[in-house]
């Protein structure tokens, strides 16, 4: 099945056969993989302010287990270019829906062609966050098409740099958006209540009757590869708002560059994070050739840190320098924090929640699994 952006073309069948074969097909795509489906009405492309091509939709876990599922989404351009893309989620828990947002910048045609997306997924480990939104009348969607409300802890342990995913809608319930708020939640204690706010990209012109399928989510870092003194290097980023694209290195291996566009009409952030390569870099930013104040720190990882303000409703092109050359050495897989902690434990130095405190973190940042 293809969902175009074009007026629907006319078709006139043969026969009813036909068309009651037609019309099962059309259903397929919600049927075959009943467990773990992206619903018809809940998958969209559209451009964004910034003239990106977009696509949004809602992954729906039915099964009694976590899962991460791999989404492959192909579009076709108006010349016929076919352009595919395949990523991972996030972690879904049992019984969960999480939407997503991708971008597509090879598009440029007025009516490119979005088709059903592929999924599959491996199973994992992966607990409901402890965050609820609170539905009373604080939960207001705004003239302007945002919405505002209040989300509580209702857990024993504090979820750090959560975000709120959540469905933009419409007229009778048509798809206009994925949003998520894009004020940072630095942290949320058990039992303390907090305000957000969701902001739909500019470029939404309808209104917006109501949002729908609000989810916490707690990693939503966007993995990048690119090549580097002829092996692969990966890196991560975290930008609410923000997407970044074209990864590259120059030919000595020293200066990133990356383009870098955000709809929104607030300012915002960025955060990059870079495996070492000698431990030492000292790294500097330019955004369109003009140098950014930054932070650069080393995490409790080993991994360097480059943060850095974003303007509102901007684009540019990135540049950080200061890469050694070379390609990062194997990092250990338990962190030097977690081996002393695990020593302190076994003599009783601290208690079970501070040792079990480090082990949550590298399980909710993949970094183990158990």
């Amino acid at each position: 099945m293809k969902i175009s952006l074009t007026p629907s073309r006319i078709f006139q069948p043969q026969t009813l056969l036909l068309l009651g074969l037609f019309s099962i097909l059309l259903i397929m795509p919600d049927i075959a993989f009943a467990d773990v489906f992206i619903p018809e009405s809940q998958y969209a492309g559209y451009y964004d302010y910034q003239g990106i091509f977009t696509v949004v939709g809602n992954v729906k876990n039915q099964n009694d287990f976590a899962l991460i599922p791999t989404i492959t989404i192909t579009v076709i351009d108006t010349d016929d270019t076919k352009i595919t893309k395949q990523f991972d989620h996030v972690p879904i828990p049992a019984m969960t829906d999480i939407p997503f947002k991708t971008k597509f910048p090879e598009i440029h045609g007025l009516t490119p062609e979005l088709l059903t997306a592929e999924l599959s997924y491996t199973k994992t480990e992966k607990d409901p966050i402890p965050i609820q939104i609170i539905y009373d009348k604080t939960l207001i969607t705004h003239d302007d098409g945002h919405v505002t409300g209040k989300i509580e802890n209702v857990g024993n342990y504090t979820v750090y740099n959560p975000k709120i995913y959540a469905i933009v809608h419409g007229h009778e319930t048509y798809m206009l958006d994925v949003a998520h708020n894009i004020e940072r939640i630095e942290k949320i204690e058990p039992g303390q209540i907090l305000d957000f706010a969701i902001y739909p990209d500019p470029s939404v012109s309808e209104p917006v009757r109501f949002y729908s399928c609000f989810a916490p989510v707690d990693n939503t870092v966007v993995p990048i590869s690119t090549q580097k003194n002829d092996g692969k290097f990966d890196f991560r980023y975290d930008s609410p708002g923000t997407f970044y694209y074209g990864a590259k290195f120059d030919e000595k291996g020293n200066t990133l560059t990356i383009s870098g566009t955000t709809s929104y009409p607030f300012p915002t952030y960025a955060n990059f994070e870079f495996p070492p390569i000698s431990g030492n870099e000292k790294f500097s930013v330019t955004v369109n050739g003009d140098p950014i104040d930054f932070i650069q720190s080393m995490d409790q990882m080993g991994y360097w840190h480059v943060a850095f303000d974003v303007a509102p409703q901007s684009q540019g092109i990135l540049e950080i320098s200061g890469f050694d050359k070379g390609l990062p050495p194997d990092m250990p897989l338990v962190p030097m924090w977690i081996k002393q902690s695990g020593d302190w434990w076994s003599t009783g130095q601290i208690v079970d929640s501070e040792f079990l405190e480090g082990i949550k973190f590298l399980v909710d940042t993949q970094i183990i699994e158990i």
